[in-house]
């Protein structure tokens, strides 16, 4: 008998603590065992809109709402006695007339006996004027709207829903439905229909949003350990075929914050190591914090599955080099920041040193075009374009600088520091077994999330770990590397052509255009904040138009303070009231540009009387505690709330980073890293964004207005 479950169990099941949700997991996974059991008491619901809904006792006050068919049960829903069966009377379970996919739709609810009784009349003045908002759908026809899956008993709903009362009527619709239905209105066309053909129950790719078919006990509990992260079991139809799809070759997955791009890295990586038991599979990023958060979201998409977690290495890239660099070479000793700055400013200062060429340009020429592409000699410098710096160099220019690096380097070596462009080179021609920590020295898949932040010397040494033996890339393994990013949130690297490295993921780019995590209201301000098209060096295109959000939600705040001390006390309220409404402190974080800022964060956290949890390299979100996080730190994480505070005129943009540029060629670069910081920080809030500064606030703060 096939069993399943559908989201809107896992919607129900979150609803739930303690013994309630203890007692309906037990009661899930005895379903699942054996559904004929005596101990279960099951009966069908007479009142319920649908014949096969039956109500499984799960304890004096939950109940289950079942599917039942002679060969198929389906976990449709859990709530308290009432709310359960008022949900199983307003729902059924149905294939779509047109589309074939399998749906739960909602049926229009009927006034009872009193409701249809009309209220008094009121004189037109006494009755308040709201703007009119023209019908959003009103061109369409049946036959388009049943195309793209709308129930029937929603066709005139849709026809005549406004802009201010859409999603209320998208609750009641099917995802695909929904997504169609925003993009009409952001493009005015109709995504083309796709026909599933004559596909069975469950089976059309639609109904992997909202039904996931359980083989083990293994798969419920990772489905239900976890209700929360509906990623981990339901997966959007464009989703799984990026994931379960031979690509051909080096692929990139695009889309704006909040569209799933680590999500379908990570289940690409499950994917790949459950296809093949003796794969190896890296999964890496950029920084070590987002490794931890990768960690811990793979370590719940594997479950118990201790076999399948092995075979998966997670590690962030610069850790994994020096890890290489110490098999290789022995213990290593990297040069921070601070000491490469001060090597620098000691030799090109010196009596030596070139006199034309401040420190500071020298220093930024390190990081962005010596350093990030590993170049070992003059030659190779004098050679490589300077994509991203606009100040024209000549070959005695370079000569100068070089010199420079020379004599720094050798410094550095003197003091026992190595740096990690020296690494990268050292070990990217390491073969088998030597250079990495393991004993099999590649992997058949490299997947890299926040790729738009990979520098060029990372990129050739994850083309390394996914290469043969030889050296050579490996005809039998076309798809080993595969990318996640965002170049709307490019915020460490000047761009670079990846083409021109061997990685050519032309023709193999796809973006991602569902929202789930953030609200159509921030969503739509945050783009605000960069252009609709961003391109990359080889012409790669990513989009952000016709990207949807499929929930609303309240406007974004945008607030300036008279001084800091407003500026507290008007975050702390806003918390308050998020925490009055039934928000947890784990769910809300304080952003700040950088940790200079740090006090005034913490100052909110201790009106508040909450301690906070200051995220860094572990990740860690505590129960009880407020987040407070830089904006670099606070990548790749999500929260309910989010109040974006400190944005004063000196600190976004940056005025300590505005201050160290050597060549105003630079200022455009610093002034688009900033802007892309600011939207990395408004994206992480699902539900409510404040952003927040003392007067005159961050010049970028205009283009979030309403």
């Amino acid at each position: 008998m096939d069993f399943r479950i559908a989201d809107s169990f896992v919607d129900g099941l979150r609803r739930l603590r303690g013994p309630d949700l203890k007692a309906a997991k037990t009661a899930a996974f005895d379903l699942q065992l054996d559904p004929a059991a005596p101990g279960l008491r099951m009966h069908r619901l007479d009142r319920a809109a649908d014949r096969n809904f039956w109500s499984v006792r799960v304890n004096a006050d939950i109940r289950i709402i079942l599917h039942r068919l002679d060969d198929a049960l389906l976990l449709a829903y859990v709530d308290h006695h009432d709310a359960a069966y008022r949900w199983a009377e307003r729902r059924r379970i149905e294939r779509h007339p047109v589309t074939g996919a399998t749906q739960i739709v909602v049926l229009p609810e009927v006034a009872g006996p009193d409701e249809g009784t009309a209220p008094p009349l009121r004189q037109a003045a006494d009755v308040p004027q709201e703007p009119w908002h023209p019908p959003l759908f009103l061109d369409l026809t049946d036959d388009d709207m049943l195309g793209i899956g709308v129930p029937p008993s929603e066709l005139q709903a849709v026809r005549h829903a406004s802009s201010p009362d859409f999603f209320d009527v998208a609750e009641r619709l099917p995802q695909e439905a929904v997504e169609a239905l925003l993009d009409y209105v952001s493009t005015g066309r109709l995504p083309v229909r796709r026909d599933a053909g004559g596909t069975a129950a469950f089976e059309h790719p639609d109904d992997g949003r909202r039904f996931r078919t359980i083989h083990t006990p293994e798969d419920l509990r990772r489905a239900l350990d976890y209700p929360w992260d509906r990623w981990i079991v339901f997966l959007h139809p464009d989703q799984r075929r990026l994931v379960e799809r031979d690509h051909g070759g080096p692929v990139r997955i695009a889309g704006s914050a909040g569209t799933g791009k680590t999500v379908v890295a990570l289940h690409r990586a499950a994917w790949i190591a459950r296809r093949d038991a003796r794969a190896r599979v890296l999964l890496t990023t950029v920084s070590a914090p987002l490794a931890a958060a990768l960690a811990h979201k793979l370590e719940r998409l594997t479950g118990h599955d201790s076999d399948l977690a092995a075979r998966i290495t997670v590690r962030a890239l610069p850790d994994l080099a020096e890890d290489a660099a110490r098999a290789r070479l022995g213990p290593v000793r990297i040069a921070d920041a601070e000491t490469v700055r001060a090597a620098i400013l000691a030799r090109a200062a010196g009596p030596t040193g070139p006199r034309h060429l401040r420190p500071g340009f020298i220093t930024a020429e390190w990081h962005e075009v010596i350093e990030a592409r590993a170049l070992t000699d003059a030659a190779a410098y004098r050679a490589t374009p300077r994509l991203g710096r606009r100040t024209r160099l000549g070959a005695r220019q370079r000569d100068e600088i070089w010199a420079v690096v020379d004599a720094v380097r050798a410094d550095l070596a003197d003091q026992g520091f190595t740096t990690l462009a020296a690494i990268y080179t050292a070990i990217i021609p390491a073969t088998p077994p030597q250079g990495l920590p393991t004993d099999d020295a590649r992997f058949d898949a490299v997947i890299v999330d926040e790729a738009q932040d990979v520098g060029p010397a990372e990129l050739r040494f994850l083309a390394s770990l996914a290469r043969s033996g030889s050296g050579r890339p490996d005809a039998s393994r076309p798809d080993a590397l595969f990318f996640a990013g965002d170049l709307g949130q490019r915020i460490f690297r000047q761009p670079f052509s990846w083409a021109a490295l061997g990685i050519d993921i032309r023709g193999r780019s796809h973006v991602l255009k569902v929202n789930y995590r953030t609200s159509h209201q921030i969503r739509t301000r945050a783009d605000r904040l960069l252009p609709e098209v961003l391109a990359d060096v080889d012409g790669v295109s990513e989009g952000r138009d016709g990207t949807v959000s499929l929930f609303d939600g309240p406007p974004p705040e945008i607030r300036l303070a008279v001084d800091e001390t407003t500026e507290i006390r008007l975050i702390t309220d806003w918390v308050l009231d998020l925490l009055d409404d039934g928000m947890s402190p784990e769910e809300i974080a304080l952003i700040i540009r950088d940790d200079s800022l740090r006090p005034r964060a913490e100052a909110v956290a201790a009106a508040l009387g909450l301690a906070p949890a200051h995220l860094g390299a572990e990740v860690a979100v505590a129960d009880g505690r407020i987040a407070i996080a830089t904006m670099h730190v606070a990548k790749g994480l999500e929260f309910r709330a989010v109040a974006v505070m400190a944005c004063d005129d000196d600190a976004l943009p940056s005025a300590a980073r505005i201050a160290a540029i050597a060549d105003e060629a630079d200022l455009d670069h610093v002034y688009d890293t900033e802007r892309h910081l600011l939207y990395v920080a408004c994206t992480r809030a699902r539900d409510r964004l404040l952003v927040s500064g003392v007067a005159p606030g961050s010049e970028f703060l205009a283009d979030l207005e309403a």
